[in-house]
């Protein structure tokens, strides 16, 4: 029996005459300490099922890194973008993974009548766009996004890692462990964290300590 299989029920319900090709997008990383907000869009073929698809965060690393594969290869198109750490400390991290969607709608080589977006929220996107809630474990083309926008940042996070080493960024993708926040305040902050979070989740612990005044 296959597992983790979402159906297209709810997904059908939004095609019409008029709207008939639906791309899902999704974003990761909207609550690490450090490293870009990746997004993802991704048209598959309508009724198309691919076995174990869920919600990323349901699934294992192997499990993701697997479907990553089979999504690229059997959508009808995906594309991948994010919004760098300096555009989230500007515009606030909720504004960032809009941008980071909307690029990655606007990069797919097939245009969309309608997007749907894992989530309450949507804005100023290219096209129509209709938020759905924990969408991402109903909406086949949502999880498929969320999916390549988990994957995407995962492997730059191992990429943080090598050029940003003492953080554990390989392991902890830039979330705020003990381990990490330990890190932080021993050998300061690197360019690739978020100011605003570690002024947040760190305190006054951070604010008063010599490597917050000399950043």
């Amino acid at each position: 029996m296959d597992i983790n299989m979402l159906t297209w029920d709810m997904q059908n319900t939004f095609y019409t005459e008029t709207i008939n090709v639906i791309c899902g997008c999704d974003e990761a990383g909207r609550g690490p300490l450090a490293g870009p907000v990746f997004a993802a869009a991704v048209i598959l073929p309508k009724g198309h099922i691919i076995k174990e698809l869920d919600d990323s965060k349901k699934l294992n690393e192997a499990a993701r890194e697997r479907l990553y594969d089979l999504i690229r290869t059997e959508s009808v198109a995906f594309a991948i973008a994010h919004a760098e750490v300096y555009e989230i400390e500007a515009i606030n991290i909720l504004n960032a993974s809009m941008l980071a969607m909307r690029r990655a709608i606007e990069q797919l080589k097939i245009q969309p009548n309608l997007a749907l977006v894992d989530g309450n929220i949507v804005r100023n996107f290219p096209i129509p766009a209709q938020p759905v809630i924990k969408g991402d474990g109903i909406i086949p083309s949502i999880a498929a996004a969320s999916i390549l926008a988990k994957v995407a940042r995962d492997r730059f996070c191992q990429d943080m890692d090598m050029f940003y080493p003492g953080y554990g960024f390989a392991k902890n993708k830039g979330y705020a462990t003990k381990e990490h926040k330990a890190a932080i305040l021993k050998i300061g902050p690197c360019p690739v964290h978020r100011k605003s979070f570690l002024k947040k989740t760190l305190g006054d612990n951070f604010e008063q300590h010599d490597i917050w005044q000399s950043w």
